[in-house]
Parts: C-alpha cells; sequence; structure tokens
C-alpha cells in the first residue's frame, strides 16, 4: 500500500563509554562541533544502521535486499536490473549502448522494486551501467547531542605479536600500543522526514514504513562492538500528517519535543540526568503525535 500521509520524527539515542561515530580525518575522534563542543552522528553512520538491520532482519532477499553496504560491486547489481527486465543487450557494446537509453527508466523501477534502501533513502546509479538517480523519500539530518561531550582518550597494550622476530625482542619491547576514543556519555537528536510524494515515485510502502521505525528502535541492539557497547535509542517521536503535503511546518512540530538537563544536574552521565517532554497539546489541526519509544 502506498502512503498517503507526510511524516517528520524525533530520534533521541544515547552512547555510554563508547565511540559513537569516529571521524576517520581526526584519528577516529567521536565528531563534535568545533565551535560548540556538541557531539554529531552523521546521517550515513545512521542509514547505515537502518541498513545493517533490515539486512539482518530480512536476510537480505528481495523486495528487501540492501544496495549499499561492505564491498558491494554496485555496477554488478546495476547489470541485475537490466537482465530483470529482459534488457541483456543493453550491456554489451559501446559505451553509449551501456548508458541504458530508453530502458534506463525500467532499470531503475527494477532497483526500487528489489532494494530497500534504494526505495527510502534514493541512490545515484549512474556508474557505468546506467540505472539513473532516485531522490528517496526517507532524510535524516545529523544528530547532535544535547550537552558537549569530552571526547577521552585511552592508551592501550597488544600482548600477542604477529611474527616470531617480534617475539624475540626484550620482554616489554614487543608490545603494540594503540589507542580508543570513547565518549563518557552523550545524548543525541536527530531530526527526519517522510515525503509521501516521493515515496509513489520509489515505492516505498506502509510495510516499509513500518520497518522503518522498527530498524530506528531496534538499530542499536544488534550493532554492538568494543566501541559501540552501550548505545541505545531512547525516543522516537513521529508526527503523522493528515495530507500529503502536511498540515504543519516540520520545525514547529520539532519544538514541542523538548530535552533539558534536570535541575542540580552538572554533568549528565546517563539518560535519567534528561527530562523530555513531548507536548501533544494543542497540536496543529491534521497532525498526530506517535511515540514509538
Amino acid at each position: 500500500m502506498s502512503l498517503e500521509n507526510r511524516y517528520d520524527f524525533v530520534l533521541l539515542f544515547d552512547v555510554t563509554n563508547g565511540n559513537p561515530n569516529g571521524d576517520p580525518d581526526a584519528g577516529n575522534l567521536p565528531r563534535l562541533d568545533a565551535e560548540t563542543g556538541n557531539g554529531l552522528v552523521t546521517d550515513v553512520s545512521l542509514k547505515r544502521k537502518v541498513r545493517n538491520y533490515v539486512g539482518l532482519v530480512k536476510q537480505e532477499q528481495p523486495p528487501f535486499e540492501i544496495y549499499v553496504k561492505e564491498k558491494a560491486i554496485l555496477n554488478n547489481q546495476h547489470k541485475r536490473a537490466y537482465l530483470g527486465i529482459g534488457r541483456a543487450d543493453l550491456l554489451e557494446g559501446d559505451d553509449k549502448k551501456r548508458k541504458g537509453g530508453d530502458a534506463v527508466d525500467d532499470a531503475r523501477a527494477w532497483m526500487c522494486r528489489n532494494f530497500f534502501d534504494v526505495r527510502s533513502f534514493g541512490a545515484v546509479m549512474s556508474t557505468g551501467v546506467n540505472c539513473g538517480q532516485v531522490r528517496g523519500p526517507v532524510q535524516l539530518t545529523f544528530a547532535r547531542s544535547i550537552d558537549p561531550i569530552v571526547a577521552q582518550e585511552h592508551s592501550i597494550t597488544r600482548m600477542a605479536v604477529a611474527t616470531e622476530a617480534e617475539a624475540e625482542k626484550q620482554e616489554g619491547d614487543n608490545r603494540t600500543m594503540g589507542r580508543k576514543h570513547t565518549v563518557p556519555y552523550g545524548l543525541y537528536r536527530a531530526h527526519g522526514f517522510v515525503s509521501a510524494f516521493l515515496a509513489k515515485q520509489t515505492g516505498f510502502s506502509e510495510e516499509d514504513l513500518q520497518l522503518l521505525w522498527q530498524a530506528l528502535t531496534q538499530m542499536f541492539e544488534h550493532d554492538r562492538s568494543a566501541a559501540r557497547g552501550e548505545m541505545a535509542t531512547r525516543g522516537l517521536y513521529v508526527f503523522k500528517h493528515e495530507s500529503e503535503l502536511g498540515n504543519a511546518p516540520a520545525h514547529a512540530l520539532f519544538d514541542r519535543v523538548l530535552v533539558k538537563r534536570k535541575e542540580g544536574v552538572d554533568v549528565p552521565r546517563r539518560f535519567e540526568d534528561y527530562q523530555v517532554t513531548a507536548s501533544d497539546a494543542d497540536l496543529p489541526p491534521g497532525v498526530t503525535l506517535l511515540r514509538m519509544v
């Protein structure tokens, strides 16, 4: 069933003694706003977790395959699209034919039907074998921590060695030194949007929408690692509009979800140190607030 409503949502999640999103340009330090010290998590990182969850739950079977995943060869997926629409002839010959011609729209539709992340987030699929571009109905912002974070750095050692030559060194000289970075605690907030108009173009359905909500609430439960051992979704507040265009501006709805430190808490170290209020009083006509978490 196609979407008939617009949705705007607020996602709250936290991290304890972990690195929610390392910056490879800064030695994998937790990302932060240099001016304010607030922590950041990119939209790409959040989409990655949604993709991983959907791939895990749906076992990467159509129509829930994942297009952007580790070591994926994207052009091979594009070739599958042309084979799927019966246009294998366009995979042969010169570059002009490989552009797809009048079959690009059919190839793009095939990709949307088979890949959850293509019809959700969109994709640029014009590399090599051309399947066009898709603008996704689901969009996420960067997540920002409610308060400034402290990025702690820890020295670590490795007791084992990789070669016999290393083992022959004097005791104490063969330990490999390394570093880990953690945030003691941070509560993060991200905003998201679901467009009914773009959903109709990609085939994003009500079933896909429910799977998205499920992924956003449970994705951290299946993303454990030494760096992200304690991350959890703490709130998912969804504003549902009666119309496809929407019944109120997104920013006015987001302002209804307030997150602040409790009185007397100077250094927050747990979710209970915050007070979260989501007001559904006097909502604009045609808007409903759904609390998913």
